[in-house]
């Protein structure tokens, strides 16, 4: 099939040399127009320098992917869409947008008469050579029109993706999946912190990651990363610990308060994230001033 990739970022440049390389017509448009120039010799991908040159490119029923930041990009991306695409035209948002906002701008859309999906999409830069994961929201019609596509950018035809709902069911799930990332990603955090503290047995972090690859029930993706981090450097020196948050896990977070659903390790995960970016926490400062103030315990000085 020919579609459109808007946006040739990480993800977006891999998805369209995935799509290309499966034998699909991609248009690509990106706002810095040297990448779009280096895809278009490295891939052939057919480029464009407008999002109305994009629509010109394609021919009825349209497909658009969208590849940009969630937030206001997605959201100017897709309204500029919206009055460039006709009737039976599809835009497909495969960013990390809150599926608040999907279902909303699913609506905008509808009223034009466009059709509009939402997949939630993993993989990161793995994705090029390993395949996405992707969970697909929207209607089954539009859905049908976007699986060669899909299929193609899965791991496998029938692999690693399904159409789990209507419009916003994709970002909605894909939510929850990277809320869940975080709490697998501290526990290991955590449990690999522990065996480092352990100085008198000198572990060795790489080889324990490695064995733990094998047969072990904490086995996973995660922990395969975490082992090529530890190859390179096995003390991380050259990693500062500050670790941003993309928004999902907030947003899974205030799901669960939403729905009174108890959810305390994705919760503390969040929360451990913004600590990391603290260098002299006022609230562990206190916490030191009160146990000085009831038990008389030392504390030490800012000098020290």
């Amino acid at each position: 099939m020919k579609l459109a990739m808007i946006g040739l970022g990480k993800m977006g440049a891999n998805m369209a040399r995935r799509l290309i390389g499966g034998g699909h017509a991609v248009v690509g448009y990106n706002l810095e127009t040297a990448v779009t120039d280096q895809l278009a010799a490295e891939v052939n991908l057919i480029p464009a320098y407008s999002l109305a040159e994009v629509v010109e490119n394609l021919a009825p029923p349209r497909v658009a992917w969208v590849m940009v930041p969630a937030g206001n990009p997605t959201e100017s991306v897709i309204g500029e869409l919206s009055q460039l695409l006709s009737e039976g035209d599809l835009v497909v948002d495969g960013g990390n947008s809150n599926y608040k906002e999907t279902m909303r701008r699913g609506q905008m859309l509808a009223q034009a008469g466009i059709d509009f999906v939402d997949v939630g999409t993993s993989g990161g830069v793995w994705g090029l050579k390993e395949g996405y994961s992707m969970m697909v929201g929207g209607s089954d019609t539009a859905v049908s029109t976007l699986t060669p596509a899909l299929k193609t950018l899965a791991p496998g035809a029938q692999q690693g993706w399904g159409h789990v709902g209507p419009s916003g069911a994709g970002h909605f799930v894909k939510m929850i999946h990277n809320g869940i990332e975080y709490g697998l990603m501290q526990a290991y955090a955590e449990g690999f912190e522990i065996m480092k503290a352990k100085e008198e047995f000198g572990l060795d972090l790489h080889q324990i990651s490695e064995i733990w690859r094998f047969g072990s029930v904490v086995r996973s993706w995660l922990l395969d990363l975490t082992a090529n981090a530890l190859a390179e450097d096995g003390d991380l020196s050259g990693i500062k610990g500050y670790v941003p948050d993309s928004g999902e896990g907030r947003w899974t977070v205030q799901e669960a308060i939403d729905l009174d659903i108890p959810a305390p390790i994705i919760t503390h995960s969040l929360f451990a994230r913004f600590v990391s970016r603290q260098d002299d926490s006022f609230a562990a400062k206190l916490l030191a001033a009160m146990r000085n103030q009831f038990g008389g315990h030392a504390v030490v000085k800012a000098e020290d």
